[in-house]
């Protein structure tokens, strides 16, 4: 009998540094390995408790005097669009989102850097070249998968695909209960479009047409400006001190849709 059983992942804690998104705040995480055959399994659990991936590492906020960072996660089954997010699908027929696995491209990178030269160029990805992309995007022991968002040019041919220039791209995790929004990035010329919220808005669709419960967006944080568009999404769940609870929009009205 192989009474040997797979070893419980270790949790470390890092050093306080200064916060990203609230100033005069200092920010603490505590993070573990996800490798090998229990990966996808943990990264559910985790991502469920309120962790996000990056590469190979689940993360979560620990911060000692700030609660901030809340996890969001939408309840797909039960969203509606705004009428301001059916004028963004409306306006964006001429997108095709395709799937494919884990691998980057020269493309995406190129798209990722004038992404966080124009929107992030004092953040923390900043100064990321090629092979950290690579590795942002490859480094996965999860099902992970980048959807890619082109144009459809006319004369293409083919229903259903397009072959017209990369505008957008999301790293995205399937999970049992779940799409997970690792990281996306648009195409600032075609700002406009407001491609962030059609990205999330297909994950949606997506996460429907497969009978998935939840896309989860990571961390909203109350206070930051950058971070209110996550709660425009509803019905949607935050992770709280008793579990995940319904949103409650700012006046404290049920958003039940």
């Amino acid at each position: 009998m192989n009474t040997h059983t797979a070893p419980s992942p270790q949790f470390y804690l890092t050093a306080p540094a200064a916060c990203p998104y609230l100033p005069h705040e200092m920010e603490r995480k505590v993070f573990t390995h996800m490798v090998g055959e229990r990966a996808p399994e943990l990264n559910d659990l985790l991502t469920q408790g309120g962790f996000r991936r990056s590469q190979n590492i689940a993360y979560r906020p620990a911060c000692e005097s700030c609660r901030a960072c809340v996890s969001v996660r939408i309840v797909a089954g039960e969203f509606k669009p705004t009428r301001s997010m059916k004028r963004v699908l409306a306006e964006n027929t001429d997108i095709v989102s395709t799937e494919y696995p884990a691998e980057p491209s020269s493309e995406q990178y190129a798209l990722f850097r004038r992404y966080l030269d124009h929107r992030h160029q004092k953040g923390g990805m900043s100064d990321m070249s090629v092979l950290d992309y690579a590795m942002m995007v490859e480094d996965t022991h999860v099902n992970t998968k980048i959807i890619e968002y082109r144009l459809r040019v006319e004369g293409d041919g083919i229903a259903g695909r397009a072959n017209g220039p990369l505008i957008g791209a999301a790293l995205t995790d399937k999970m049992g209960d779940g799409l997970s929004m690792v990281y996306s990035y648009f195409d600032p010329a075609f700002s406009d479009r407001s491609l962030g919220t059609f990205m999330i808005l297909d994950h949606i669709r997506k996460a429907q047409d497969r009978g998935l419960p939840h896309v989860y967006l990571g961390y909203w944080v109350k206070g930051s400006r950058k971070m209110d568009y996550k709660t425009k999404f509803l019905p949607q769940e935050h992770l709280m001190a008793r579990g995940w609870e319904r949103y409650a929009g700012p006046d404290g009205e049920d958003m039940a849709g």
